[in-house]
This record gives structure tokens, C-alpha cells and sequence, in this order.
């Protein structure tokens, strides 16, 4: 069995990286130049999109967003999808999941949801949470292909259940990042040793392998992306649709869109999430 995989940001190369060391497998990416590794890693490059399909029996997409995964699907993908099991592991739209299932089942393919919990070095590590959602026969077919990437699946149920369970998981992992952001702010505008700062935070019961690893970067002003400030963003609007749609108070959210569009506009948007402390550091 060969997988294939769309997509190869700060997520995508680990994750395809991972796949490439158990299953033959065919990359593509729009900028060429980041299929190095996996070429290197011994995958094989696909030309086009829908070439990476008709070479591979499971395809995973990992793009920026519903119009980027749109914009490589045309006549020869959706022909080259019937027989195939196509996995989605961006964050997109659930209107935009719906569509999408029902265009690769109309190709006579097979569509299931799985958006990821964790950012690079989980991707790294293959210790990705998937939320699976669509046909849960399905879903247990794939596991397989899953294991490499994640450290657990949990089946959520149908189609839209991944990605809500997604927005929901978001919601707090951006509100514990902009609060952690303010945290260090506060202190580092006080005056305080930040390495002293950063210990107790560690030494606490509030402490996980998530507030150490930003405690650490915001300290050394590393803004390397494990995710970045753009990701964060499409979040934050993503979690504000669904909140409407659900008549759900989500105040803490709609700070932190603020706070992350104000990151965006000070051209911020390919640093780490965590670089939102910059935008309160500002004098």
C-alpha cells in the first residue's frame, strides 16, 4: 500500500517524514524546493497533485486552508480519486469538509476528517492527537496509515465532529498561549529575572511540555514557527464562525483574534504563535 501526501509546510514535511519511513510514498508541494528532505528520506516526487493521487492508494492533504486544497483539485485529481482514501488534516471549514467529502465520494473515492491536535515537535516525534470523523468502518481501515503520525486517533463521529472537536481543543490552546504571552509580558515589564520567572512557571503545577517549550522560545526571542502566527489567526476565525453558528460566548477568543490580527498587521504572520508577546511588548 502507497500513501501520498499534499502539502509540505512546518506540519506536512514531519508528518510526511514519518509516513516515508513505513509506506512507499509520493509528495507534492506547491513550492518545490521544500520535497527535498522527503526526496532525500527516499519518497518519490509527484509532478502534479493529481499525479500523487494516481500513484497512491491513501492520500493525506495538509494545506492552509479550504481555498488552497480547492485550487489543486481539477478534472485529472477528481479521476484519479475513485478506489482511493483521501484523509484531510487541515483546518478548514466544516461547510468546506461536506463539500469536500461529498466531491471525492461522487469520484468514488473514500473522505475522512481528521484534523491534528499538536504542533511541529509532535509532528516530529509522530505524537499527533487526530480527531477522526466520517464513516467509522473507514476510520478503523485507515488506522494503519494513522499510527505513524499520531501517539492516538480518537473517532469523534460524522463528518464536521473532527473539526468541531478541533475548534474546541483551539480554543484553548490559543487562549493558553496569548495568556502565557501576557504572563511573560507582565513580568519582563517589571523588571524580573525571566529565568527565574520561567522556573517557577515550570516548577508549577500549571507547567506541561507545551508552556515549557514557548516559556523557553519567548525567553531567547526564538520565533521560529512550530506554528505559526497566520495558522493561529485562521483559527481564531475559524472558532468564531463556529461559535456563531452555535450561539456560544467564546469572550476569550475574540480578545485573542484581536490580539492575532494585530500580529498579522505588524508582519508577524510567518513567526511562532507565541510571538504575540511581541505585540504586547510594544512600547
Amino acid at each position: 500500500m502507497s500513501v501520498g501526501f499534499l502539502g509540505l509546510g512546518v506540519m506536512g514535511t514531519p508528518m510526511a517524514l514519518n509516513l516515508c519511513r513505513k509506506f512507499p510514498t509520493t509528495v507534492w508541494n506547491r513550492t518545490s524546493s521544500k520535497c527535498a528532505a522527503l526526496v532525500q528520506a527516499g519518497a518519490e516526487l509527484g509532478q502534479t497533485p493529481a499525479q500523487v493521487v494516481e500513484q497512491s492508494d491513501v492520500i493525506f492533504t495538509m494545506m492552509f486552508d479550504g481555498p488552497a486544497i480547492r485550487s489543486v483539485i481539477d478534472d485529472d485529481f477528481r479521476r484519479a480519486l475513485r478506489g482511493k482514501t483521501l484523509i484531510n488534516t487541515s483546518s478548514v471549514s466544516v461547510e468546506f469538509s461536506h463539500s469536500m467529502a461529498r466531491e471525492v465520494h461522487e469520484a468514488g473515492g473514500k473522505f475522512v476528517e481528521m484534523p491534528v491536535s499538536g504542533s511541529k515537535v509532535p509532528a516530529e516525534t509522530g505524537n499527533l492527537v487526530g480527531m477522526m470523523a466520517g464513516d467509522q468502518i473507514e476510520c478503523e481501515n485507515i488506522r494503519p496509515f494513522i499510527e505513524p503520525i499520531t501517539s492516538a486517533a480518537i473517532y469523534c463521529g460524522p463528518i464536521g465532529t473532527g473539526l468541531r472537536t478541533k475548534y474546541a481543543v483551539n480554543t484553548f490552546l490559543i487562549t493558553v498561549t496569548a495568556g502565557l504571552a501576557e504572563s511573560m509580558n507582565l513580568a519582563r515589564a517589571q523588571g524580573l529575572n525571566l529565568d527565574a520567572f520561567s522556573s517557577v512557571l515550570d516548577a508549577g503545577p500549571l507547567a506541561s511540555s507545551y508552556s515549557r517549550i514557548k516559556l523557553a522560545k519567548m525567553a531567547k526571542a526564538d520565533w521560529s514557527p512550530q506554528a505559526a502566527v497566520k495558522d493561529c489567526y485562521n483559527s481564531t476565525e475559524l472558532i468564531r464562525a463556529a461559535a456563531k453558528a452555535a450561539e456560544a460566548k467564546t469572550p476569550l477568543i475574540e480578545v485573542c483574534n484581536s490580539l492575532y490580527r494585530q500580529a498579522m498587521e505588524s508582519g508577524l504572520e510567518d513567526e511562532d504563535m507565541c510571538a504575540v508577546y511581541r505585540v504586547m511588548s510594544e512600547k
